[in-house]
């Protein structure tokens, strides 16, 4: 394969979670006043980190979320996680790939580790990622679309940027791999095509995701 490193977003293109979560973020902004519909939370907080949500909401309403906003909203995902996600179709077959062929992997999400980590033991993919391969928005000090979290995964992999390819799902975190120098590979399974336009290339099916990158 032509890149020293492929760089996983998670929510999307490992574990099927942005039809819960999303269904679940609606649902609850929603009860607190400011609604919400499964599609407007797709299309403004697909791929991104929390601090998102209460940006958002501040700026719109004027209004601040609850401080316990975060715990009630990961407690609600993480229950719903352990009772209906499933990987996305085809990434294990993925990993099994890039494993066989010795590429190194690791994933960079814009969730908590505490939630990459519970959807990981949800659906049997904690036994692919190492905890040194898991990097969260947690570990710098902005999240997608800022270049910051795919640039911090790459140094602590020890690979170049530019020998890097992410895989992405939302428009938020193809700009962050642009920022970041990295070539990225948009996945349209969720998200139509048009709104990763900037991806150096589109794919629906993961388990095509390996004959790609040859």
């Amino acid at each position: 394969m032509r890149y020293d490193l492929v760089i996983f977003d998670n929510d999307g293109v490992l574990v099927d979670s942005e039809p819960i979560s999303n269904r679940l973020l609606a649902g609850y902004l929603t009860e607190l006043g400011h609604p919400t519909s499964y599609e407007e939370s797709l299309r403004d907080y697909m791929g991104a980190a929390m601090h998102r949500v209460h940006d958002l909401v501040e700026e719109r309403t004027g209004q601040r979320l609850p401080d316990d906003f975060d715990d009630v909203f990961h407690a609600r995902v993480f229950a719903a996680f352990e009772r209906e996600l499933k990987p996305v179709a085809g990434a294990v077959d993925v990993l099994e790939r890039l494993v066989a062929d010795g590429v190194p992997y690791c994933v960079a999400s814009s969730g908590s580790h505490a939630r990459i980590r519970t959807g990981h033991r949800a659906t049997g993919l904690d036994e692919w990622f190492e905890e040194q391969w898991v990097f969260s928005s947690e570990d710098v000090g902005r999240g997608k679309p800022a270049p910051d979290l795919f640039l911090y995964a790459a140094e602590q992999m020890g690979v170049a940027p530019e020998r890097c390819v992410v895989v992405e799902d939302s428009p938020l975190g193809v700009r962050a791999a642009v920022s970041a120098g990295m070539d990225v590979y948009g996945f349209t399974a969720m998200t139509p095509a048009e709104r990763l336009a900037e991806a150096d290339q589109l794919f629906g099916d993961l388990r095509d995701l390996p004959d790609l990158l040859v």
